[in-house]
């Protein structure tokens, strides 16, 4: 998988090349691989064992996701309690499955994924700089603790990586986002599936 690829930092964390693509819609693993409505990217917010048979069969749904527009890498847990090396893990396996689909001619986008300050020595490894990038705040809003995680580590990221554009999937309130819309990074934010389909039953 990462033969020919190119490695960031001390933990080697393979690199994804930049791209300036912006997804139009969004659809989760579990349900792009039983859809034919290609006209949309695929994410990777959703419980790790809904997708971690594309670990370890990557080549099994290749021709499948190679017929959206693009995919975000995988949104591998990284629990502030797990061993560091298990974070450190979890952030090489997406960059990892990144690369492989770059190399096969899908359009990428890093998905940032950080727990507290000790994994932002790797969680921006091998992500493009000037680039888009994307974040999952769904479950990261409610709670004052998880808020304060969230916050610092999207600071860092854009500190280190000085995107273009963010592509949010979950809320992006503005006393979070609001600093970064003023100095040019583009925010683009999808509803959560739980939220967007909770609004269609208020609506039917």
């Amino acid at each position: 998988m990462v033969s020919n690829a190119n490695y960031d930092s001390a933990w080697e964390i393979p690199i994804i090349n930049a791209t300036n693509k912006i997804p139009n819609r969004l659809v989760k693993f579990s349900n792009a691989i039983s859809t034919n409505d290609f006209d949309q990217w695929v994410h990777f917010y959703e419980y790790d064992y809904e997708f971690e048979k594309l670990w370890t069969n990557p080549r099994k749904y290749l021709s499948h996701l190679s017929k959206f527009n693009g995919v975000i890498t995988p949104d591998f847990s990284l629990y502030r309690d797990m061993p560091l090396v298990m974070q450190a893990w979890n952030t090489y396996r997406g960059k990892a499955l990144g690369h492989w689909w770059q190399s096969h001619s899908l359009n990428v986008i890093s998905n940032i994924r950080w727990g507290d300050e000790r994994t932002y020595d790797f969680c921006c490894a091998g992500v493009p700089r000037n680039s888009v990038i994307a974040v999952g705040s769904y479950g990261c809003m409610k709670i004052l603790r998880e808020r304060k995680f969230f916050a610092e580590g999207l600071e860092y990221a854009i500190k280190t990586l000085t995107p273009k554009v963010i592509v949010v999937y979950g809320s992006a309130p503005d006393c979070m986002f609001a600093q970064y819309k003023k100095i040019g990074v583009e925010i683009v934010q999808f509803e959560a599936d739980y939220w967007r389909l909770q609004g269609k039953e208020m609506k039917a």
